[in-house]
């Protein structure tokens, strides 16, 4: 199988011990993305804000790997208030046209350094 290691200064740098995605031949696995801005490394306000954020972090990472936001099949949305699902439904229609990829949300009790929203993709190409 060949494995690439995808990397971007335009989204935020690996806070452990993983990659920020890894293409398996067609299929890219990008990693979750929180709130976190790429330049400062910190966290930015509200969860309007970190919703976009983690939307455009994952779109960097897409680009990366030669694709874009169109080509994720799968996304998984991690809440730490389950009352902003709606929110992102809302905010997630900026970033995505139909069809829109499949989808699942989970609440969850707590999210790296304190963020409220966290997402993750697989992205085909070609």
């Amino acid at each position: 199988m060949n494995k690439r290691i995808i990397s971007t200064p335009d989204a935020p740098a690996a806070i452990g011990t993983y990659s920020q995605a890894v293409r398996a031949g067609n299929t890219v696995y990008l990693s979750g993305q929180i709130g976190l801005d790429p330049a400062s490394m910190k966290m930015v306000d509200g969860i309007d804000a970190q919703i976009h954020q983690v939307f455009r972090n994952l779109a960097a990472v897409a680009t990366a790997a030669g694709g874009s936001l169109a080509d994720v099949v799968k996304l998984n949305v991690f809440l730490t208030d389950l009352a902003h699902f709606p929110k992102v439904s809302e905010i997630m229609a900026q970033y995505f046209v139909e069809p829109y990829p499949a989808r699942a949300a989970v609440g969850v009790a707590a999210l790296p350094r304190s963020a409220l929203v966290e997402a993750d993709a697989v992205m085909v190409l070609g």
